[in-house]
């Protein structure tokens, strides 16, 4: 079948969010073909390129979320006129005095899909959206009787920042994708992620019927509650209103919505979504990297492991959220009943906060571990090491876990811990914080503490290096379980079955077509909705020349 992909900041490019496991199941799936539409977030991710791409990506076409120039199109009187009623009426749905529901829910599907036909009809929105008419409607709709508090309290100010947010979020609906040889030729689209993302999706259901899976390893409406926390309440409530909108149209349009862990779909039920569409399926991570240290453990070595030092390893992106000062404090406990034990914290920081809380953590590593002569440890060797992958002894994450008889994470805010899974790959014992997916990625392989506890973190640590075969007990454990759940073909393997059931409960949209170009009549019965042999033409014989596979289209949308 032909899967529309559609992604923003992430696959075709180099790096980007979710880029890696829709590469994956692009190549996973080889007997697809896929149509790539992308948008990009910055004009360095542009200039970095895109990663190769696999024979089976017919077309990539691209457009980029953080500039729109302008498109020229002019509106005439009648144009502006329903310009001017559908945007009023999506406004007016965003400020309804009462929480979002399914009124206000077709009231602002019904005017975006008004907007869509009608940047269709004339050409595009650009130059409409960022109009002073777009700011009046908006203002109309605050003031009309029965607006909510919070809209009737802006101020211009948040009117025209309420407008801006919105013209960039509503660009998708003057892309050229949406015609019979664009989103109208795919049998299926397949969002990346939710919000604007899935919005041409959204658009090619309304126009062709066509059905939208929605994938979501981080719920987008709940990242944009958490967004903005210095604006005014009137902006605030204003954009929640319509990321919550967008949100509920897109998840009642999808046939299936794909949560990668139950913590997103729990985030999802919360946000509306039909607990009858929602279908769990973990994120594909390549165990391939980690097969050497997870068969090198105690139960298949030939002889035992030489007793050393223990060592505790962290790794991850050093930001605030992770609470190494925790760890730090934790880890003191650590060498109080274990003196011999090291600790490896390893990765970069994140950003100019990541720096300086990076600093802040070296010097509290000074400030409890100092260097004396007469101390617990010799002059310039501290038991706490601040090192990056790459360095010495850590050229990869295999060769960090190799040396660690104990993982560890601190997290006080999680998503889905991918580095969890490589220690869990790795073979190794693990000690986590209750946060995010954490424990549903852990199961039983692992030890689970409160967060922001230094001293359960420190007591499960402790035990597990006393306890030298629980730990190799569990590691083994660990590895079973991420080969089982984690790995790429469990993942390729779910969403292609989920493919076939979502095309199965489509109704054939497109007739056959003969040799000639003619509709071949009683082709697909009404009982067959998935294609299949009987459907398609006799096969004649293919020249050579035609044979070859062809590079895939590539267009960029400015």
């Amino acid at each position: 079948m032909r899967i529309g992909l559609l992604t923003e900041g992430g696959y075709p490019y180099v790096g980007g969010e979710g880029g890696v496991w829709c590469d994956r199941l692009v190549r996973g799936l080889d007997i697809h073909e896929f149509d790539v539409y992308a948008f990009s977030t910055g004009q360095a991710q542009e200039d970095a390129g895109w990663v190769e791409l696999p024979p089976q990506v017919a077309r990539v076409r691209t457009a980029p979320l953080w500039t729109a120039e302008e498109d020229g199109v002019v509106h005439g009187r009648r144009a502006r006129r329903r310009f001017t009623e559908h945007y009023g009426d999506l406004a007016a749905a965003l400020c309804a005095a009462a929480e979002p529901g399914t009124a206000e829910a077709d009231r602002f599907a019904t005017a975006l899909h008004g907007l869509a036909e009608l940047a269709r009809d004339e050409g595009g929105l650009v130059a409409a959206l960022r109009s002073e008419r777009a700011v009046r409607a908006l203002e109309r709709a605050c003031r009309a009787p029965g607006a909510r508090r919070t809209a009737r309290d802006a101020r211009v100010a948040d009117l025209l920042t309420v407008a801006d947010h919105l013209e960039r979020a509503l660009r998708p609906l003057s892309l050229d994708w949406y015609e019979e040889d664009g989103l109208g030729a795919v049998d299926l689209c397949h969002a990346a992620s939710g919000g604007v993302t899935a919005l041409p999706g959204l658009l090619a259901h309304h126009f062709f019927g066509v059905p939208l899976l929605v994938t979501e390893y981080g719920v987008r409406l709940r990242t944009h509650y958490l967004t903005r926390p210095d604006a005014s309440p009137a902006v605030r409530s204003l954009l929640a209103a319509f990321h919550g909108l967008l949100t509920a149209v897109t998840y009642r349009a999808a046939s299936f919505l794909v949560p990668g862990n139950v913590h997103a779909r729990r985030w999802q039920e919360r946000c509306g979504a039909d607990r009858a569409k929602l279908r769990t399926i973990h994120p594909g991570m390549d165990a391939a990297p980690f097969a050497r240290v997870g068969e090198d453990t105690g139960e298949f070595r030939d002889e035992p492991e030489q007793p050393g030092p223990h060592t505790l390893v962290w790794i991850g992106r050093v930001e605030p959220a992770k609470d190494l000062v925790s760890l730090l404090h934790a880890f003191a406990g650590v060498r109080a009943a274990e003196p011999g034990t090291r600790l490896r914290i390893v990765g970069r920081a994140s950003g100019p906060e990541g720096e300086a809380y990076l600093g802040h953590c070296r010097a509290l590593a000074a400030q409890l571990f100092p260097d004396e002569a007469d101390g617990p440890h010799a002059v310039g060797q501290n038991p706490v090491s601040f090192e990056q992958l790459g360095g010495p002894g850590a050229e990869s994450t295999a060769d960090v876990h190799a040396g660690a008889t104990v993982t560890v994470l601190s997290s006080v805010v999680e998503g889905f811990p991918a580095g969890l899974i490589e220690a869990m790959f790795c073979g190794r014992a693990t000690v986590s914080t209750d946060v995010g997916a954490v424990v549903e990625v852990i199961g039983g392989t692992g030890l689970v503490v409160p967060p922001r506890n230094p001293r359960a973190l420190a007591e499960a640590c402790v035990s597990l290096l006393r306890d030298p075969e629980r730990c190799a007990r569990l590691g083994a454990a660990a590895r079973a379980r991420a080969l089982e759940l984690f790995s790429v073909e469990q993942n390729v393997t779910a969403f292609h079955g989920l493919y076939l059931e979502t095309v199965a409960r489509t109704p054939v949209r497109r007739p056959v077509l003969g040799g000639a170009g003619d509709p071949l009549p009683f082709a697909a019965p009404a009982e067959a909705h998935v294609p299949g042999h009987w459907t398609e033409p006799t096969p004649r014989a293919v020249p050579a020349w035609a044979a070859e596979t062809p590079e895939p289209v590539t267009e960029t949308v400015r």
